[in-house]
C-alpha cells in the first residue's frame, strides 16, 4: 500500500526512526486542503510510539481538511547540516503515514494535553489548569500511524557502516 523508500541503504533502523519521533520539536503536517491543494503546516506535536498527537483551533483548515479525508503525512527533519563545499547536506528525518481523528471524548483529549505538557513544559507548574481552562476551545487530534520510515543521508550510512 505505501511505497517502498527508493534508496533503501539509507532506510534508518525502526528504533532510531521512533527516537527521532518521540525527540523531535515540531514537524510539519500536510493534509489535502481546499480545492485538491496540499496544506502542509508546522506544528508541535507528541508521539508516543504508535499515535501522534496535537493540539489546535476546534475550527479552521486543518479541521476542516481532516474531516474532508483523515489520510495524512507528517514530517520531521531531526538534522539538517548543509555541507556546502560538497554541494549537499547531512541529513536525518522520519515520514509518517497515517489516519487523523478529531478527539471527542473529554479523557482521551485530557491524555494527549497531559503528554503534550510534559513534552514542552517539563515540571512546570500550572499545566492541569491551563488543560482544564481550555479544554472547550482547544482541538486535539491523533493521527494513527500507519507507516513510517526514516532516512538518513549516505554519508552517514556510510558513517555508521564504517562505526560498526
Amino acid at each position: 500500500m505505501f511505497r517502498e523508500m527508493r534508496r533503501h541503504a539509507q532506510l534508518l533502523p525502526e528504533e532510531e526512526t521512533a527516537l527521532i519521533m518521540k525527540n523531535a520539536s515540531s514537524g510539519v503536517l500536510a493534509v489535502s486542503g481546499d480545492d485538491g491543494y496540499p496544506y502542509a503546516v508546522p506544528l508541535s506535536y507528541v508521539y508516543d510510539g504508535e499515535c501522534i498527537y496535537f493540539h489546535c483551533a476546534v475550527t479552521g483548515h486543518k479541521i476542516d481538511a481532516i474531516r474532508q479525508n483523515p489520510k495524512v503525512s507528517f514530517c520531521v527533519i531531526a538534522k539538517d547540516d548543509i555541507l556546502p563545499e560538497k554541494f549537499t547536506t547531512q541529513f536525518a528525518s522520519v515520514i509518517a503515514f497515517g489516519k487523523a481523528e478529531i478527539l471527542t471524548d473529554k479523557d482521551e483529549k485530557i491524555a494527549a494535553l497531559r503528554m503534550l505538557a510534559e513534552k514542552y513544559s517539563p515540571g512546570v507548574d500550572g499545566a492541569e489548569r491551563e488543560i482544564s481552562g481550555s479544554l472547550d476551545r482547544t482541538g486535539v487530534v491523533k493521527i494513527v500511524v500507519e507507516h513510517m520510515t526514516g532516512k538518513e543521508a549516505i554519508e552517514l550510512t556510510r558513517q555508521r557502516k564504517n562505526n560498526q
